[in-house]
């Protein structure tokens, strides 16, 4: 595969033999020759998991210090006073069975979706439409909820859900790389230790295998996560 001067450029900055510590990775990627736009960065980890064990399962939610730097879209399934209190939140949309119908009809244009306990009997019927596109509430990630106004409020000020897949990675973006060094490293150090406490009882042996970080248009950049994780 034929690669772009811009990618080949960014690969000759990466010693891929090495793991970075944290802050000496972000320096290299926002060091980086850039594209046209605002890329995203995103942290991957590859855990030591069996992710067919239902009690080895890694999936929760993280509220980042400074934000995705995404403006991000919300939707609501309620009713009552729920609707009410996530229309005044600042939900993008708000609805109960025509809601419902317009998401089972394929429309997914939000990037999170909440829903009251009452709802989710409905919700569930969903799946073919939300699970493929990780976009299904769940408790664990607070998106299944009585209180619709602080889930829309977490996840407007910049609430990031984390899940392994069925390979035992998982992705999670953390910011913009226009974003100062400091609170790129503040928001990836939120990541990492909400992924370390989520560690299952059951798991043995190793659990972070590998961590990487990245920019839309780079490649990885392998990293040391000793400092974090207590002997």
């Amino acid at each position: 595969m034929k690669r772009s001067k811009l990618y080949n450029s960014r690969v000759s900055a990466v010693d891929k033999a090495k793991s970075y510590k944290l802050a000496e990775a972000l320096e290299v990627l926002q060091g980086m020759p850039k594209p046209k736009f605002n890329e995203s960065v995103d942290i991957a980890f590859k855990l030591g998991i069996d992710p067919r064990k239902s009690d080895q399962n890694v999936r929760g939610a993280v509220s980042l210090p400074h934000g995705t730097g995404k403006n991000i879209k919300v939707v609501v399934v309620a009713q009552g006073e729920a609707a009410k209190a996530a229309e005044a939140a600042g939900a993008d949309e708000v609805g109960f069975d025509e809601l419902i119908a317009k998401i089972k009809g394929g429309w997914v244009d939000f990037d999170v979706l909440v829903a009251t306990p009452e709802a989710m009997q409905k919700v569930r019927t969903l799946g073919r439409v939300l699970g493929p596109r990780g976009l299904m509430p769940n408790p664990k990630t607070g998106t299944v909820t009585e209180d619709t106004a602080t889930a829309v409020n977490l996840s407007k000020a910049g609430r990031v859900e984390y899940r392994a897949d069925k390979g035992g990675a998982a992705h999670v973006p953390f910011g913009k790389l226009s974003f100062e060094a400091d609170k790129l490293q503040e928001n990836a150090e939120t990541v990492i230790g909400a992924i370390l406490r989520a560690r299952p009882a059951t798991t043995k042996g190793h659990y972070v295998l590998t961590c990487t970080i990245s920019a839309t248009m780079s490649p990885g950049i392998k990293i040391d996560l000793k400092e974090y994780i207590k002997a």
